[in-house]
């Protein structure tokens, strides 16, 4: 079973929103509700929920990726 949503924590301004993650796809862009940042993933992880949200996107979490706090 996957967690559909993730909290959004963002590197610049600290603001957290929690998203409905898409189910077949990762999200590549991102922009804050709070300061109107864009953000990227970092590098190696596939999409804004993988790094910056509090469980990675759906289809990670398929894959049995065990390292998230889910």
């Amino acid at each position: 079973m996957t967690i559909p949503t993730s909290t959004i924590t963002c590197p610049e301004c600290g603001h957290k929103e929690t998203e409905v993650m898409p189910t077949d796809t990762c999200q590549f862009f991102y922009d804050c509700k709070g300061c109107g940042a864009m953000l990227r993933p970092i590098s190696g992880d596939c999409c804004v929920y993988c790094s910056y949200g509090s469980v990675p996107c759906p289809p990670v979490q398929e894959a049995g990726k065990s390292d998230f706090p889910g």
